[in-house]
């Protein structure tokens, strides 16, 4: 299966401007979503031309080639957001874009260069970002700019969530809900790799049946729909898979109490959202007969512990995978984005 660009409204295209004769000192102005105070995005919003500013010495001048709208930039913006920056701010938090000048004391990056925030930094929604080298981590070009844009955050959650809570070995499994979710489609994906099964819940639609197989052409073992697990016994749908130690959780309510059904005894369920906005419940026989283990995962969080500081390794790892055609994630089976549309023109 060819990999699937994203349509415009989920993905910004920034475009080419060409600049003129700038002082190597200063940046070009640069055009930024930007928003002065909390609220719907669509509201507090606003195209914003910002002047020229200093390249420092340790500086590294950006032009953003693309940047995507996550749940958390929404949330940032609507001010619901454990972490926000001070407004006025610039929307966005990862992306990727091509180095257009550097301060004069800055090594190993050039004019060319790819970049990305790393760890994540927030106003990727401009044409032009300024800020010190420690910032920006090169990539190879040769990746597709939608992956570029977009490892950051929701690959990594994928990847963290099935190394950090588990020893999982070849031929165990695990279950999710949210399956078509970017996080969803990456675990799918990073599972097969490491020789685990998946056991994938979507939400019950129209064409159900072709998101199905989408998700088991990208490696899900199996694929059902939340009415399908109206079961007493849903195990007995899994064949020969064996029942999963480990369950993630984005979306909450029935969603997530299917994810518990599945667990074996002493197995553990990660919440990382809460699409559907409903509690989760968890029965008291699932606490003391099964055993299990309700965690939280929040990416913003792991990246200042000790492993955050391998972050990089782990999203060059991801991007050899995308390059590999190993990841691979469908905009078009997109759920868990809520997108807005705003035209950046020249």
């Amino acid at each position: 299966m060819g990999i699937v660009a994203p349509p415009p409204s989920a993905l910004f295209r920034l475009p080419n401007i060409v600049a003129r004769a700038f002082s190597t000192t200063m940046s070009p102005p640069s055009k930024a979503i930007v928003y002065d105070e909390q609220g719907s995005p669509d509201a507090v919003c606003k195209v914003r031309e910002l002047p020229p500013v200093p390249i420092k010495d340790n500086d590294v001048c950006v032009r953003m080639l693309a940047a995507p709208i996550n749940p958390s930039d929404i949330n940032r913006i609507e001010g619901v957001y454990p972490v926000r920056p001070p407004v006025p701010a610039i929307g966005g938090y990862e992306g990727v874009g091509e180095v257009h000048s550097v301060g004069p004391a800055v090594k190993g990056l050039g004019p060319g260069d790819w970049v990305i925030p790393s760890p994540p930094s927030s106003g990727t929604w401009q044409t032009y970002v300024v800020k010190e080298q420690s910032v920006w981590h090169r990539i190879d070009k040769s990746t597709p700019m939608e992956y570029a844009a977009t490892i950051t955050v929701n690959p990594l959650t994928a990847l963290r969530m099935l190394e950090d809570f588990v020893d999982l070995k070849s031929g165990d499994a695990v279950v999710q809900n949210g399956a078509t979710s970017i996080v969803g489609q990456c675990i799918v994906q990073l599972a097969r790799v490491r020789g685990l099964h998946s056991i994938n819940i979507i939400r019950d639609r129209a064409g159900s049946n072709e998101v199905k197989q989408k998700l088991k052409e990208l490696g899900a073992d199996e694929v059902f729909t939340e009415s399908q697990l109206d079961v007493k016994n849903v195990k007995s749908l899994l064949a020969d898979i064996p029942e999963p130690a480990l369950g993630f959780n984005c979306v909450g309510g029935n969603a997530a109490s299917l994810v518990l059904k599945f667990l074996k005894h002493g197995g553990t369920m990660v919440t990382y959202g809460g699409m559907s906005k409903k509690p989760i419940t968890v029965s008291t026989s699932s606490f003391i007969f099964k055993d299990l283990s309700l965690r939280g995962f929040w990416l913003q969080k792991w990246m200042t512990s000790e492993k955050g500081k391998e972050c990089r390794n782990m999203i060059d790892y991801l991007l050899s995978l995308t390059r590999s055609g190993d990841l691979k994630y469908e905009y078009d089976l997109f759920i868990s984005v809520f997108l807005i549309t705003i035209s950046i023109s020249s």
